[in-house]
């Protein structure tokens, strides 16, 4: 399985796939809304009037009236133009989610790593006391050691258990986390950390989906103020109605048809708050964008410095884990000689036992220092 998989995974199952979805739906509706003929929905209107309950002489006006709304000039391009800019929010806000999942994703699966390295080290440091304990233990048989040497041995080999035990726990919680976040048991395959790229070789192929989004946002804002500008009353409306009158007495019946055209007038008590809000809105948009940028910017930079320092700490615990585990085998030869005591050799296979432990830390540490570079420059895995 790959990292990319498991982001995918991870993403069928955020609820940010959700929300992106209904702001697609809703960016759709708009679409049609804005295609309809009618600025709003039409409407009946439905009279009539009788005297049965006063004279009861047969008079009776019956009207049927439909409405339509209609377009103001440029209102209905400026919906449209406003309901393309939601849509392609929408996607670009669909893959700026994808790429916050991503990071969720790479930064729990580094975490888990890290954490399974330290494990197995941990592990080949307590099977190395078991040996140890269990030699020691033999030659105090034997007269060669004393009985307190067993002693240490055995406390060494209790300590490395129960360091084993509390940091198998953590790689539990950290799995079940992973387990909640992805719905998988197994690890993606890591690409193995590397010291022979340069931070400056990692570049982005495309811009940012964050920063693609804040420019998109812009660019709606600025459509729906074509809107408010576009639409400064509500909209005109045509009515064609039919009345039929019996006036009564034995007179004939009239009927008519007539055609009614309504024109609402805009005031500025309607349009000022719709104008403010949407240039505020605008005016929020624009400051976002730019305050994002500079974000973004400064993350690249952290990101880059935090790889440079990653890659001179692993090369230095590399060559410190090697030191000491060349010094824990020849105190260890020593020891089997007879030529160092016991608590010398402890102290060296504890020295080396941490320091492996922190090189596969560090090695962890590289792989996710890379990887949250690539996130903060918003490449995909």
């Amino acid at each position: 399985m790959t990292l990319a998989q498991a982001t995918e995974a991870a993403w069928q199952r955020a609820v940010q796939s959700r929300e992106a979805e209904s702001q697609r739906r809703r960016a759709r509706a708009e679409q049609t809304a804005a295609a309809s003929l009618w600025a709003a929905s039409p409407a009946m209107e439905l009279n009539h009037i009788n005297d049965r309950a006063h004279s009861n002489a047969g008079r009776r006006e019956t009207e049927v009236g439909f409405v339509w709304p209609l377009w103001l000039p440029g209102q209905r391009d400026a919906r449209t133009a406003a309901a393309d800019a939601e849509l392609k929010l929408a996607d670009i806000g669909t893959e700026a989610a994808r790429l916050r999942v991503a990071g969720q994703v790479r930064e729990a699966a580094w975490r888990l790593s890290a954490t399974q390295a330290e494990v197995e080290s941990v592990a080949a440091q307590r099977q190395y006391l078991q040996r140890l304990a269990g030699d020691v233990q033999r030659r105090v048989q034997t007269g060669d050691l004393a009985r307190s040497d067993a002693l240490g041995a055995r406390a060494e080999l209790l300590e490395a258990q129960a360091l084993q035990n509390e940091i198998d726990q953590r790689l539990q919680a950290l799995r079940a986390q992973w387990r909640t976040l992805t719905g998988l048991d197994a690890m993606p395959d890591l690409p193995a950390p590397t010291t022979s790229r340069a931070p400056e070789d990692l570049a982005a192929s495309a811009e940012h989906p964050e920063l693609r989004l804040a420019v998109q946002a812009v660019e709606r804002a600025r459509k729906r103020v074509d809107v408010v500008s576009a639409s400064r009353r509500d909209p005109p409306e045509v009515t064609l109605r039919y009345r039929e009158e019996a006036p009564g007495m034995g007179e004939s019946t009239q009927r008519g048809i007539g055609i009614g055209f309504r024109i609402p007038f805009g005031t500025d008590g309607r349009n000022t708050p719709l104008q403010a809000a949407a240039f505020g809105d605008l005016d929020v948009a624009e400051t976002t964008e730019q305050r994002l940028r500079e974000r973004q910017e400064a993350d690249v930079r952290v990101a880059r410095s935090a790889l440079q320092s990653a890659v001179q700490q692993l090369d230095g615990t590399r060559s410190r884990a090697s030191l000491l585990r060349e010094r824990a085998q020849l105190i260890d030869k020593s020891f089997q000689a007879g030529e160092s005591s016991l608590p010398e050799l402890l102290r060296a296979a504890n020295a080396a036992a941490l320091a492996d432990a922190a090189l596969a830390r560090q090695q962890a540490a590289l792989g996710l220092a890379q990887a949250q570079l690539q996130q903060a420059l918003g490449l995909f895995p």
